[in-house]
C-alpha cells in the first residue's frame, strides 16, 4: 500500500497535499483499493463553504457507494473535471491525476489535526 511521506490524511481515508493555494485532496491508495472499480465521482461544488467533516463529494464504485468528507474546513476552490468518464484515474493515481478536488482552508492550523503518514499507517494497519 501506498503512503506518501509528504502529504497529510484523515481517518476517513482522504489525503490532503498542502500548496499555495490551498490543498488538493483525494482519496488514498488504500480506499481506492477498498471500494474496487471507480465508476461514477461526484465532485462538490466550487465555490462552497464547507465544515470539516461535512459529506461534499460521493464515488461510486463497482462495490458501493462511498461518500467523501471535508478533511478540513474551507472554500472549494477547483475540483477535477478531468475525472469525468474518467474516473478510472482514481484507481491507477490516486495521489495523481486522480485528485478530487482544492480546497483554501479557512484556518491553515486545520492541517496540523490530520494524520501524518505514520498516524495513517498505523490507522489502516490496526
Amino acid at each position: 500500500m501506498n503512503i506518501p511521506d509528504d502529504l497529510r490524511y484523515s481517518s476517513d481515508h482522504e489525503w490532503v497535499r498542502p500548496g499555495d493555494d490551498g490543498a488538493r485532496v483525494g482519496i488514498t491508495d488504500y480506499a481506492q483499493d477498498a471500494l474496487g472499480d471507480i465508476v461514477y465521482v461526484e465532485l462538490p461544488t466550487v465555490g462552497a463553504t464547507v465544515a470539516a467533516g461535512d459529506s461534499i463529494a460521493e464515488i461510486e464504485s463497482s462495490k458501493s457507494v462511498s461518500e467523501i468528507y471535508a478533511p478540513v474546513a474551507g472554500t472549494i476552490t477547483a475540483v477535477n473535471a478531468d475525472l469525468e468518464g474518467e474516473e478510472t484515474k482514481v484507481n491507477n493515481d490516486p495521489y495523481g491525476d486522480g485528485w478530487l478536488f482544492a480546497i483554501r482552508p479557512a484556518d491553515g492550523a486545520d492541517l496540523d489535526g490530520l494524520l501524518d503518514a505514520a498516524g495513517y499507517r498505523a490507522l489502516t494497519e490496526s
